[in-house]
């Protein structure tokens, strides 16, 4: 699904945020992508969402070299990805159907098909009785979740969530996980950057381990 070949970004200031980073993710799976702070992370989703460019090196997904794109051609890839946000990047000011329709119809997608899409993606994070609320009326799990709903609405292949915890306790951050769970079992391939090392030592999930730009640990196991 994912492939990310000796891939490296340096910034125009001469930091090098990451170097020879090589991995591989399949379809279906979930990977905690860790690190302190500073050591790569979100340049690491910057380039996997097309933000950023690498130095060097390549990024294929299913066999393309999404690094390399342009134009329209960035704009179908992100069509396949879902953004998951820390502070979920909602429009307060509109309901929470105007917020998850909101990649649908930047997509262009059928307008009588909108209604279906979005009350299906909020059943499925437990908010379709809050379809017609203000955002601002939502509790702080209840963000995060219509956050998902609207990552997912346009049901990527790809989920990439940047600290989709880290404002949470740790109840709330259970729900939040077993959503993502969820759509992993359904064939949803994630990549979930995090700092926490307790939530990464209670899940059975592949950690990729960053440190000052450099990958040092892939692998199955604990992080401790």
């Amino acid at each position: 699904m994912i492939k990310v070949d000796n891939v490296s970004k340096v910034y125009p200031q001469g930091t090098a945020a990451l170097n020879n980073i090589n991995f591989n993710l399949d379809v279906g799976e979930m990977v905690f992508l860790t690190g302190a702070s500073g050591a790569g992370k979100t340049s690491l989703l910057k380039l996997l969402m097309l933000a950023e460019r690498p130095t060097k090196g390549a990024i294929y997904v299913s066999n393309v070299n999404v690094a390399s794109l342009s134009g329209s051609s960035i704009a179908a890839y992100r069509r396949q990805v879902g953004f998951v946000f820390q502070d979920h990047q909602l429009l307060m000011s509109k309901t929470v159907f105007d917020n998850v329709a909101l990649p649908l119809r930047i997509s262009g997608f059928p307008i009588e098909n909108i209604a279906k899409r979005v009350r299906a993606a909020l059943n499925s994070v437990g908010l379709l009785d809050k379809i017609s609320s203000n955002v601002a009326q939502l509790s702080g799990g209840e963000l995060q979740r219509a956050g998902i709903a609207r990552a997912v609405v346009h049901r990527p292949k790809l989920l990439f969530a940047d600290e989709p915890t880290g404002n949470l306790d740790p109840e709330l951050s259970k729900d939040i996980m077993e959503l993502l769970v969820r759509f992993q079992n359904s064939g949803t391939s994630i990549i979930l950057a995090t700092h926490d090392s307790s939530l990464i030592n209670r899940y059975s999930q592949r950690v990729i381990l960053l440190e000052n730009g450099y990958l040092i640990k892939d692998s199955q196991s604990r992080l401790t």
